[in-house]
């Protein structure tokens, strides 16, 4: 399973977010490196689609789609050349896939630490930075040499060259101009900067209503290259501690809807290349994760090998049209299921089923 690394500065909340998400107990304290170690925890993906599919189909059981979030020993100024738990930072988050970068906002005069979002990630992103320099630096004459004997590795020493120039210059590799292509080429080098990235920017309690304006410096600061999302933390994570109806209940109470979680939890699993496909019956309804992209008989296969292996065709409806319809029986008689092959690629949001033989 594909993992979304938390990083952040000591204190900024990233253990308490963590735990929020997946209801886990990473150690949460005022001091920094409170957490020295990676943490990984399971959290679940909330989807309405599948909810409202369920409630349709009398489901008795009803099972959502999951991710794994890691809880990353904190990062300071200096930890790309050890500084602080830099060595052991480094190491836990190169082995995640996207990063969620948090970035403090809130202030708390018992909490140490500057309360500047942009200051925060500027940090953060020059220390992941300054470590892939140091990586393509110790790489690219080795793969200079290996590629005079190799011509099959030109376009990789080629995108290391265009990664050098970039970092060089102070441009992390997700701002850079660096192709898709020349990015993939990259993945073996396993750079920081090379991962897609969300933000979430840590708000106190008071300033959760001026959220848009708060975390707005840090969206333009980003631009097009990574969401950027405001949750309070703190509040969040005692909501999550409270039975569901509690939760609703605080939540709306203070204008928060179905608060934040969801929406970082939806953000991270996109963030990570996941979409979801949904089967519903009277039986259960269940979530079922694939690559974006993927064709049909690969998604059946998500369900059960078999079905990949003897896949004949599937038989699909978007979501909202088979609610409206009411049932599969019913999507059936009024000919609105779609009959697609091996070629299709399926769509976030089709429930399905599958024609095999095996």
């Amino acid at each position: 399973m594909e993992r979304l690394g938390i990083v952040g500065l000591p204190n900024s909340g990233k253990s308490s977010l963590f735990n929020a998400l997946t209801g886990g107990s990473a150690l949460v304290a005022a001091h920094p490196f409170s957490t020295t170690e990676t943490t990984v925890g399971v959290a679940q993906v909330p989807d309405h689609r599948l909810d409202q599919l369920a409630v349709m189909s009398a489901s008795r059981k009803v099972v959502h789609a999951t991710e794994e979030f890691v809880d990353i020993a904190g990062l300071v100024a200096g930890a790309s050349t050890g500084e602080g738990l830099g060595n052991r930072f480094l190491a836990g988050i190169r082995e995640a896939d996207a990063l969620c970068l948090v970035l403090r906002a809130f202030e708390d005069e018992n909490v140490v630490g500057d309360t500047d979002p942009v200051s925060d990630l500027g940090v953060l992103e020059l220390e992941l930075l300054l470590a892939d320099a140091a990586t393509v630096d110790s790489q690219i004459d080795k793969r200079r040499k290996a590629a005079k004997t190799d011509k099959s590795l030109a376009a990789e020493v080629a995108a290391l060259e265009r990664a050098q120039t970039e970092l060089q210059g102070g441009t992390a590799i997700y701002r850079s101009s660096l192709s898709a292509e020349e990015r993939a080429l990259l993945r073996p080098f396993f750079l920081l900067t090379n991962k897609p990235v969300l933000a979430v920017v840590n708000l106190g309690e008071e300033q959760a209503a001026d959220s848009e304006a708060i975390v707005k410096p840090v969206a333009d600061e980003l631009g097009s290259h990574g969401e950027v999302l405001g949750v309070s933390v703190e509040l969040e994570a005692e909501a999550a501690q409270l039975d569901p109806a509690s939760r609703v209940e605080l939540l709306e109470g203070l204008g928060l809807g179905e608060g934040a979680l969801p929406r970082v939890a939806r953000a991270a699993y996109h963030l990570l290349g996941r979409r979801t496909i949904l089967t519903t019956g009277d039986k259960e309804s269940r979530a079922w994760t694939f690559r974006a992209g993927a064709k049909a008989p690969e998604c059946a296969g998500v369900i059960h090998s078999d079905l990949q292996r003897g896949f004949i065709r599937a038989e699909i409806i978007r979501w909202d049209e088979l609610l409206r319809l009411g049932s599969w029986h019913a999507a059936k008689e009024a000919g609105k299921l779609r009959v697609e092959g091996k070629d299709y690629e399926v769509v976030d949001g089709d429930v399905l089923e599958i024609r095999f033989n095996v």
